[in-house]
């Protein structure tokens, strides 16, 4: 991300990566409604930081954080750790933004 990335253009990188986990994450049959509905709502809840904030741009320290956010998921190729990762990382997100998770 750059610094004039906006903070709407950032929450998508960042639910692309997400998509990924959760599909990896998916993996895990008896996981599959648990995986579905925890990505839903953090999905959602990022999706109302774009609604009220998404044209602001991003701070070169959040890009920063984002972008190692990501990168740190997209390491992650276990099933089972890419579960556990699927409410850290909305949350570590939000914070990076300036959100409350």
């Amino acid at each position: 991300m750059t610094d004039d990335t906006s903070i709407a253009q950032a929450i998508g990188d960042a639910l692309a990566a997400y998509d990924a986990l959760t599909a990896l994450g998916e993996e895990i049959e008896d996981e599959w409604g648990y995986v579905n509905d925890l990505a839903a709502a953090w999905r959602e809840r990022l999706e109302t930081v774009v609604a009220s904030r998404g044209g602001e741009a991003m701070s070169a320290a959040s890009a920063a954080a984002l972008d190692r956010l990501i990168a740190e998921i997209e390491a992650i190729h276990d099933p089972h750790r890419a579960i556990d990762w699927l409410s850290t990382f909305p949350q570590v997100a939000l914070i990076a933004l300036g959100e409350a998770p």
